[in-house]
């Protein structure tokens, strides 16, 4: 009797979704709207005078569960500043043919470098086209930044770029639900440096421009 019963209760289930309304999604030229947490492609952040949050510290990498991140960690001179403090990232590299998105190396940044953007379309032909580089990682420069190295322009030592961070966070501001990702922000920030999935996105945007008119 129990086993007639479990089979009504699952025809059941299948004639409860016949009669419901089917939701097309029209992508790529209409892609759904991610959730604010959603775990994308990961940005590094830039403090508002430009220079990186990344301190080359390799947290992130001994984080990682799937062995996805690698970083080499460089010397700052007064020469050569890339961020406040003694050291930064001279090489970061994020592999997305095995990263699993865990958030993992989020909560290892002491820096609050490291954050999650909602760009899902990472799909790639080549499997050399998943190894995300620094400059394809590093946020664009906003209005008042300036490409690094230069000096610190916030205060006379790192310290002065960590008090005080929540109320001047650089592009740390809500990077977990920002836009950016490729192909949705201007890539002339970084002369020379073709992001992934851009000219799919610009051909996707005249696409629906096309149909509207």
């Amino acid at each position: 009797m129990g086993a007639i019963t479990g089979t009504f209760k699952g025809f059941g289930v299948t004639f409860s979704h016949m009669f419901r309304k089917v939701v097309t999604t029209d992508y790529p030229f209409k892609p759904p709207v991610s959730a604010p947490r959603y775990h994308g492609r990961h940005i590094l952040n830039r403090h508002p005078d430009g220079l990186e949050k990344c301190i080359g510290c390799e947290l992130c990498a001994w984080a990682c569960p799937a062995d996805a991140i690698y970083v080499e960690g460089g010397d700052n001179t007064d020469e050569q500043r890339f961020s406040p403090g003694e050291r930064y990232a001279s090489n970061y590299q994020i592999n997305y043919a095995r990263c699993i998105f865990c958030g993992l190396c989020i909560e290892a940044c002491p820096t609050r470098s490291l954050t999650m953007s909602n760009e899902y379309e990472l799909a790639r032909d080549n499997r050399q086209d998943l190894i995300f580089t620094k400059e394809q990682l590093l946020a664009p420069l906003l209005e008042g930044m300036e490409q690094p190295p230069h000096p610190m322009r916030l205060g006379d030592s790192e310290k002065d770029y960590y008090v005080g961070a929540l109320d001047n966070p650089g592009t740390s501001a809500g990077a977990e639900t920002s836009p950016m990702g490729p192909g949705r922000y201007q890539v002339e920030e970084h002369p020379g440096v073709t992001f992934p999935g851009a000219e799919q996105a610009a051909q996707r945007v005249a696409a629906g421009k096309g149909e509207k008119a």
